[in-house]
């Protein structure tokens, strides 16, 4: 009998872990004005590039792709990230919170592994 609770509290937390994995979706890209324009591939150069896809995360300076993702109890995704530096060779090591704006829920912030925002993006149309 105690196999079986032990059973049911482990799938209610791996389904209450799925649950928050849903919180932030990257099955379609995000970006800013100039990011959802290149979500394609390069059309325009823009200082201030952002663009967000579920395998990578692009600025006009730098590209980064995932190596792992994890889903917060918080709804918040962390990902692990190589990221390749323009005019720089070899890649770096990175970790970026995706987590909901707190100014707007329709965008997400990507924060780096210091706190600092590197930017919102919205769902590029």
């Amino acid at each position: 009998m105690r196999v079986i609770h032990l059973a049911i509290a482990a799938a209610a937390l791996l389904a209450a872990g799925e649950a928050s994995a849903a919180g932030i979706d990257l099955s379609k890209p995000y970006g800013n004005k100039s990011g959802c324009i290149n979500k394609n591939g390069q059309q325009v150069y823009a200082e201030d590039m952002l663009l967000l896809t579920s395998e990578e995360f692009i600025t006009v300076a730098s590209a980064c792709t995932f190596t792992e993702k994890q889903a917060q109890a918080d709804g918040s995704l962390i990902v692990k990230a190589q990221c390749q530096a323009e005019g720089e060779d070899g890649e770096t090591a990175a970790q970026f919170t995706i987590k909901r704006s707190a100014k707007n829920a329709k965008k997400l912030s990507i924060v780096d592994e210091d706190g600092n925002v590197m930017g919102e993006v919205s769902r590029c149309k």
